[in-house]
C-alpha cells in the first residue's frame, strides 16, 4: 500500500487563522464554555477589586487557562465523536465521559485554588489575620 502524500507545510499566519477559527468553533458550539467564561470574568473582577499581586494574577490566569483549555479539548472530542458516527457507541460514550471528567477536575482544582487565594487576599484586606 502506498504511503499517503505528506501534508504541505502551513505558514504561521495560516496556523494562527486556523487556531482562531478553532476557538470560535469551540466557543460557539458549547454552552458550558460560556459558564466557564462567566466565572473567569467574575474571578478577574474580584481579583481586580482585591488588588491581587502579580504572582497571584499569574496563578489565577493559569487556573482559568487550564479550565478553558480542558473545555476546548472536550469540545474537540465531542466534535470528533459526531464526525465518526451518529449512532450510540459505548467506547465513544466512555471517551466523552472521560473528557467531561477532565473538565470537572480542572474546574474543581481551579475553584479550590482561586477560593484559597481570594479568601486569603480578602482576609488580609480586612485584617482578619496579620
Amino acid at each position: 500500500m502506498p504511503s499517503p502524500a505528506p501534508l504541505p507545510d502551513r505558514f504561521w499566519n495560516r496556523k494562527f487563522r486556523d487556531a482562531i477559527r478553532g476557538v470560535k468553533e469551540g466557543v460557539r458550539g458549547q454552552s458550558s464554555f460560556f459558564v466557564h467564561f462567566f466565572m473567569c470574568a467574575a474571578v478577574v473582577a474580584a481579583a481586580a477589586v482585591m488588588r491581587v499581586n502579580p504572582l497571584e494574577w499569574c496563578i489565577l490566569i493559569l487556573c482559568m487557562t487550564v479550565v478553558l483549555t480542558a473545555e476546548m479539548f472536550n469540545s474537540a472530542l465531542e466534535s470528533m465523536a459526531k464526525a465518526i458516527t451518529g449512532d450510540p457507541d459505548p467506547h465513544l460514550g466512555n471517551s466523552l465521559d472521560i473528557g467531561s471528567a477532565a473538565v470537572l477536575l480542572a474546574s474543581v482544582g481551579a475553584a479550590l485554588v482561586g477560593s484559597l487565594l481570594l479568601l486569603n487576599r480578602l482576609g488580609t484586606l480586612l485584617q482578619w489575620w496579620w
